[in-house]
């Protein structure tokens, strides 16, 4: 029998049932290779020029990292179908999944770098082949080429890897999203309509953060498992915000580097130190001076070998919680490992504290991630502190 031209480019293709396994336990997996490649350079998101640029300057890709994580922890029974190459397969190869994994054609396995036709273009292959819920590993550029391709066609869920991730369609990390994966091929997470959203990259840049809504996705949910949407910072929050800044500049020590995330609560302490504060990156200060503006991962361990003791303040994201790992990526393992977790100082007003249960942490390094395990003071006015637990494992993903 006459094979197809679809069977000759894919060794891996499978019959409608394997082992006893039907296509209800087939997922769609696509990678956005370029995703998050911008991060610890300091830029505001990875589309178009900028993740061209990233790449010249010798950036590491972070998805296909992220993708592995999901895999290891993705049960071997569930069937994957996915692109060749990078934005998919070359993912999957070495795996356990590897024997059973269905590669459609739907781009050159040698094509780069990718680009977001790529993705709408595979998106909409893998879901017309079958499949009960399609993965993507990237950020809000990505949800929106997902959205664009399949629109509420089947459920898709999110395995976070970019700069932004706004959108509440992200599980709140890989393993999550395996998890995920494997209570909705088994009809105990149910589908529902979770928001797409993206931002302005240029104004974002400019240190506008503007939000658009683009759409719906249906989106297996478990509301300890899948992040929420992030929520805006409210007028009515000036005195917090005012208690918080004095409070934190009485604490500073001096001949120490204050490496200040990004966020409007950092962004009101270094108003009260009377420097300009990057909105939407991250700066540094040393004894009350500003010596570092919106820098990159390089920079700040630059930074660090001139004042190595150091602190960093970070704010929580509004309505997920993250304190590290999202929109700070610049703060990678290596600058947090060189100040050590126990300098992290965690800065909220008590509203934006009630958006989430508990705070969360995704370096993408595993182990640095544990060290924040526990309970974190965080500073929510003058003199005031709150504890709040950090999970970095949910507690349905524990032995």
């Amino acid at each position: 029998m006459r094979r197809s031209v679809e069977d000759r480019l894919n060794p891996h293709r499978l019959s409608d049932s394997v082992d006893g396994m039907e296509l209800g336990n087939r997922i769609g997996l696509i990678v956005n290779p370029l995703a998050g490649i911008g991060g610890r350079l300091g830029f505001k998101g990875s589309d178009g020029a900028y993740a061209l640029r990233a790449l010249l300057m010798g950036a590491p890709l972070v998805a296909p990292l992220r993708a592995r994580s999901f895999l290891e922890a993705l049960p071997a029974e569930v069937r994957l179908v996915t692109p060749p190459g990078i934005m998919g397969f070359e993912n999957v190869r070495g795996t356990i999944h590897e024997p059973h994994t269905s590669v459609i054609p739907c781009v050159s396995p040698r094509v780069w770098p990718t680009t977001a036709f790529d993705t709408r273009r595979c998106a909409k292959a893998i879901v017309d082949n079958g499949v009960k819920l399609l993965v993507f590993v990237g950020g809000d550029g990505t949800a929106r080429d997902i959205l664009d391709s399949i629109d509420e066609r089947v459920p898709a869920l999110g395995v976070p890897a970019g700069v932004k991730v706004y959108s509440s369609v992200f599980a709140v990390n890989p393993r999550a999203a395996a998890f995920i994966a494997k209570r909705f091929l088994e009809g105990r997470a149910q589908p529902a309509r979770r928001e797409v959203l993206d931002v302005d990259e240029d104004e974002f840049r400019s240190g506008r953060l503007k939000v658009k809504l683009y759409g719906y996705l249906l989106v297996p949910v478990d509301d300890l498992l899948v992040e929420g949407g992030k929520t805006a910072f409210t007028s009515g929050e000036e005195e917090e915000l005012e208690a918080i800044a004095s409070y934190v500049v009485e604490l500073m020590e001096p001949d120490t580097l204050y490496i200040l995330g990004p966020g409007r609560t950092v962004e009101w302490i270094a108003r009260k130190l009377g420097v300009e504060k990057t909105p939407l990156g991250v700066d540094a200060v040393y004894n009350g001076k500003l010596v570092g503006r919106d820098l990159s991962e390089r920079e700040l361990l630059e930074l660090l070998k001139r004042y190595p003791k150091a602190k960093i303040i970070v704010s929580p994201l509004g309505g997920q919680g993250f304190i590290l790992g999202r929109g700070n990526q610049q703060i990678s393992p290596e600058v947090i490992m060189r100040v050590e977790p126990k300098n992290v100082i965690v800065v909220s007003t008590k509203s934006k504290l009630l958006t989430f249960k508990t705070l969360k942490v995704d370096t993408g390094d595993e182990r640095l991630d544990k060290m924040f395990e526990g309970y974190m003071r965080v500073i929510v006015g003058y003199n005031r502190e709150a504890v709040v637990k950090v999970e970095v494992t949910p507690r349905e993903l524990r032995p």
